[in-house]
């Protein structure tokens, strides 16, 4: 496993015997059978759009220009759907209905961009995901569940405040163990995330004793699912549930199912996965003193793109330290230019922490005084964030784009929350 985990690394930075799934034809009842798909946050565009602009996106995934494919998406029957995901080998029930064949046909259709680049990212992930999953005896189709939880984007931020790879919130996360203050969010390591969410999903299974629930648990919370099996009378038939449960909860099982779908029949769609190629290896230091990595970054050459994307658990350019010891990846040649400047390369504690502050207040979002604009005599103009709303429908409604909602309001990744004011002009 070591060969796995120096792979995994060079990027960012017990199994369980497998039986072939029993497919059922569950049918929703006629309320969830009609009711529109909504794809999981982490599927919107806008995700996949912020997982390109990613450094290891952008230096190790090409578009195969070369791919031969009619680009066109087959149609086939349900018995034909039914017998592929009964070949799956997995442990989860992959059951079939009108939900599941709905999200199969938006990631096969209109999503096919999407699943192409995912299916190249998906090399650089996926063996992390399955060693953590290993570790604790888990079902290794839940490696596709990041799919839909953050499109495999690891710097991913819900409306609700998750982030990551496995969308932690925050007192999830601190409770499975990543550490998240102003300086530092354990969420958005890989590895530290991967493995937390194993011991959560393991955990989940040992109180529910049902997959679809356990899925279920992961995007609403366990609270919210014992509240549906009692409104439904004490049934835990997932299928059953569905119309007592939220409405991105009735889609995410089936969202999750059309997942392992298309990410083993991608072939038969004429979807084209994105070339990857092996970056270069990485080394990690332990550091006991505060650094800076513009610092490092001058002084050792890197690009800083580079050096956060390595690094990602820093929320600021700040590596604390002196406040315990913290972890800096960087690529083996680096390492020994690292080692080379010696003290030169440390920062004080009190100069450190002044950068961090500076670094969290350049990031604010500006705010004018009154309510008249600037100098070319425009008027301000907000909104409050109803529920429901995405950055992308309150621009269309307000004759702007998105990148100018977030310029405005200080805006990182697409969290918004109901009730939040955002100035839209």
């Amino acid at each position: 496993m070591r060969h796995i985990r120096n792979l995994i690394a060079s990027i960012l930075g017990l199994i369980p015997v497998l039986t072939m799934a029993q497919v059922q034809t569950d049918t929703l009842q006629e309320a969830t059978d009609s009711t529109e798909t909504v794809l999981p946050e982490g599927m919107q565009s806008r995700e996949v759009d912020s997982l390109l602009n990613e450094w290891n996106t952008r230096n190790f995934l090409i578009f195969d220009e070369q791919c031969e494919t009619t680009g066109e998406n087959p149609t086939f029957s349900d018995e034909e759907y039914i017998h592929r995901l009964g070949r799956l080998p997995n442990v989860i029930p992959m059951s079939y209905n009108n939900m599941v064949k709905k999200f199969i046909d938006q990631y096969s259709g209109r999503l096919r961009r999407t699943v192409s680049v995912l299916l190249g990212a998906g090399n650089f992930y996926f063996p992390l995901f399955e060693e953590a999953l290993e570790s604790y005896q888990l079902p290794l189709e839940l490696k596709y569940l990041p799919i839909i939880e953050s499109a495999l984007n690891p710097k991913a931020t819900s409306r609700a405040g998750a982030a990551g790879l496995w969308q932690f919130m925050v007192g999830t996360g601190k409770q499975y163990g990543l550490e998240v203050n102003s300086l530092v969010d354990e969420r958005c390591d890989p590895i530290l995330a991967s493995y937390a969410a194993a011991r959560y999903l393991k955990d989940l299974y040992n109180i529910f004793g049902d997959w679809h629930l356990v899925l279920a648990c992961y995007n609403c919370g366990p609270g919210t699912v014992t509240k549906a099996i009692k409104r439904a009378g004490g049934t835990t038939n997932y299928w059953e549930l569905c119309p007592y449960l939220p409405r991105e909860t009735q889609g995410y099982v089936p969202a999750f199912i059309a997942a392992n779908y298309i990410m083993s029949h991608y072939c038969d769609h004429n979807i084209c996965p994105v070339n990857t190629t092996l970056p270069q290896g990485t080394d990690t230091l332990m550091l006991s003193r505060d650094a800076d990595m513009r610092r490092i970054a001058e002084v050792c050459g890197v690009d800083m793109d580079e050096l956060k994307a390595l690094n990602p658990v820093y929320r600021t350019n700040l590596i604390p330290g002196e406040t315990r010891p913290s972890c800096l990846r960087m690529r083996t040649e680096h390492i020994h230019k690292f080692l080379e400047a010696g003290d030169t390369i440390y920062t004080s504690r009190a100069r450190a922490i002044a950068e961090a502050r500076k670094d969290v207040e350049e990031n604010a979002p500006v705010r004018e005084k009154g309510s008249k604009a600037s100098k070319k005599g425009g008027t301000q103009k907000t909104v409050t964030v109803r529920k429901g709303d995405t950055l992308g429908s309150i621009a269309k409604k307000n004759g702007t784009t998105v990148e100018k909602l977030c310029r405005l309001n200080g805006i990182k990744g697409t969290a918004i929350r109901e009730g939040q004011k955002l100035q839209v002009k």
